[in-house]
């Protein structure tokens, strides 16, 4: 499962609401190689599904990952946080052994 915090919800809504998406567009969330501690996460929304696609759907959220990503993901939590010291988008993903400095990577 994939979960979503309510301020990663409330910040999802803004932007949808401002790109004028609509309720078919759902959060893409994916694992590839890179980053300073050699994994990092992508997000982006898309209305296209795609063989594989694991869907899950919490706090009035869908969000969906490959397969592959998912075993990365797995429980993961997608939050936001915001202001002078906020990172953005984030997981807090107990399946990561380290992270690195400015939480856009991760290993495990």
């Amino acid at each position: 499962m994939l979960f979503v915090a309510d301020s990663a919800k409330e910040r999802i809504t803004e932007i949808r609401s401002q790109g004028k998406l609509s309720e078919d567009f759902f959060v893409r969330v994916s694992v590839t190689s890179g980053g300073c501690s050699g994994l990092s996460y992508n997000m982006d929304f898309d209305n296209e599904s795609k063989p594989n696609d694991q869907v899950f759907e919490d706090n009035g959220v869908k969000v969906v990952t490959d397969l592959k990503s998912f075993l990365y993901l797995f429980n993961s939590t997608l939050e936001f946080s915001g202001g002078l010291e906020g990172k953005g988008f984030f997981f807090n993903n107990p399946n990561a052994a380290r992270t690195c400095g400015c939480g856009e990577s991760f290993a495990v």
